[in-house]
C-alpha cells in the first residue's frame, strides 16, 4: 500500500519544548500522526501520515465497551553523529500482531508498520531530541471503532501511530526504585491476556498501583494469580533478580508480558557468561536470600526505563533494602550497554540496531 503523506502547515505547528531536561514522559506529543482503517471485506486501507488530531468515535465504539483495544511501545534515537536508530523494531511489530490475535483483531503486514512508523518518524525528525537519555517514543496502537453494542468481534477497527519526545521514564532517573509486592490483587491469569499490550491489563492494575503510589513507592510487584506466591512482573516492566550468580526472571506463561528489553537482557547478560535462568521464583526465596545475604541486585527491563535498579521491596508490612539501596554493578553494566547500542555509540554484535536515516 502507498502511504499518502499530508504535512501540517508552518504555521499550525506546535512549538517544541525548550528545556529536555524536563522532558518526562508522555507529556508531548508531535505535528503528524498515522492512520489506518480496516473494514470487514475489505480489509486494511487508506495509509495516512497526517497532522496529529483528535479521534472522532461513535459513543457506540466496540472498544469503548467491550475493551478491543491493543498497542506496544518503541523509540527512535538520535546518535551522536545525528543518525537515527530504531532498536529490534520488528520484535515489537511482531508482538503486536500477536497481541491482536488474541483480541480477534486483524493482524497488519510487518513491513507496512515498519514503513509507517519509518516514514512518520522521518516527517517529525526535528522533534527528536538530542540529549543524554531522550529518545522519541512510538506507540502503534489499535481500537474496535464498529457502531455497535452487543458482544462479539468488531467488523471495524482504526490502527494509528503517534510519537513524542521523551526523557526518563521514572523522576528517579536512573536511581534505585521502591518496589511495593502485593498478594491482596492480582493482574493476569492462565489463559487470559497477560502476554498481550492490552489496556485492560494496564487498567487492572491500577488499584495496587494507587496504594502503592500513596505508600511512596514506584511499581507494584505481581505475584502469580493463583497460589499468590511466585514473582512475575512490575506494572510496567519484567523483573530479574542476582541471587548469588544467578541472574532469574519469570519464565512466559502466558501471565506476562515478553519484553524486548527483557530479552536483550537475557541475551547480553548470558553472552557476559551470567547464569540466566528462566523459572518460578518464590517470595519465600526471594525473603531467604535477603536474610542469607545472597540477594546482590534486582532490577526492571522495559523499553520505557530501559533497566531501572530495584534499592527496596516492602513485602508483607516490611521494607528490606536490596544491595544496600544501591545500584548494583550488573544493573548499571546492562543499562549502559544497551544504552549505547541504541544510540549507536558500540558495536552492536547482535543485529539489534536498524539505521533509518544518516
Amino acid at each position: 500500500m502507498e502511504i499518502k503523506v499530508i504535512e501540517a502547515p508552518p504555521e499550525k505547528r506546535k512549538a517544541k519544548p525548550g528545556d529536555e531536561s524536563k522532558l518526562g514522559f508522555g507529556k508531548f506529543f508531535t505535528d503528524h500522526m498515522f492512520t489506518m482503517t480496516w473494514r470487514t471485506g475489505r480489509g486494511w486501507h487508506d495509509p495516512l501520515i497526517e497532522p496529529y488530531r483528535l479521534l472522532q468515535l461513535d459513543p457506540t465504539a466496540m472498544c469503548l465497551h467491550y475493551a478491543q483495544e491493543i498497542f506496544d511501545g518503541l523509540k527512535a534515537y538520535r546518535g551522536k553523529d545525528g543518525a537515527l536508530f530504531l532498536f529490534r523494531p520488528m520484535e515489537n511489530i511482531r508482538r503486536m500482531n500477536v497481541s491482536a490475535e488474541r483480541l480477534c483483531m486483524p493482524k497488519i503486514d510487518e513491513g507496512v508498520i515498519l514503513e509507517a512508523l519509518t516514514k512518520l518518524i522521518l516527517v517529525d525528525r526535528d522533534w527528536i531530541p538530542r540529549g543524554s537519555g531522550t529518545s522519541l517514543y512510538i506507540r502503534p496502537t489499535m481500537i474496535a471503532t464498529e457502531p455497535a453494542l452487543g458482544v462479539h468481534p468488531s467488523n471495524e477497527y482504526l490502527f494509528f501511530i503517534i510519537t513524542g519526545p521523551v526523557g526518563a521514564y521514572y523522576p528517579e532517573g536512573f536511581s534505585p526504585t521502591r518496589i511495593y509486592v502485593t498478594e491482596e490483587y492480582c493482574r493476569a491469569v492462565p489463559g487470559g491476556t497477560g502476554f498481550c499490550k492490552a489496556g485492560g491489563n494496564y487498567e487492572a492494575s491500577l488499584y495496587a498501583s494507587q496504594i502503592a503510589k500513596d505508600m511512596g513507592y514506584t511499581q507494584v510487584l505481581w505475584l502469580d494469580a493463583i497460589e499468590r506466591k511466585y514473582v512475575e512482573e512490575v506494572g510496567t516492566s519484567n523483573m530479574f533478580f542476582l541471587i548469588g550468580d544467578e541472574l532469574i526472571t519469570a519464565p512466559l506463561k502466558g501471565t506476562i508480558l515478553p519484553g524486548v528489553t527483557r530479552d536483550s537482557v537475557i541475551q547480553l547478560a548470558g553472552s557476559w557468561g551470567v547464569k540466566v535462568s528462566e523459572r518460578r521464583l518464590a517470595m519465600d526465596e526471594v525473603m531467604a536470600a535477603i536474610a542469607g545475604g545472597t540477594l546482590k541486585e534486582a532490577f526492571a527491563s522495559g523499553t520505557a526505563a530501559i533497566v531501572s535498579p530495584v534499592g527496596q521491596i516492602y513485602f508483607r508490612g516490611v521494607e528490606h533494602a536490596i544491595g544496600g539501596g544501591k545500584t548494583g554493578p550488573l544493573t548499571e553494566r546492562l543499562y549502559n550497554e544497551i544504552l549505547q547500542i541504541q544510540y549507536g555509540m558500540k558495536d552492536d554484535p547482535f543485529g539489534w540496531r536498524l539505521k533509518i536515516a544518516d
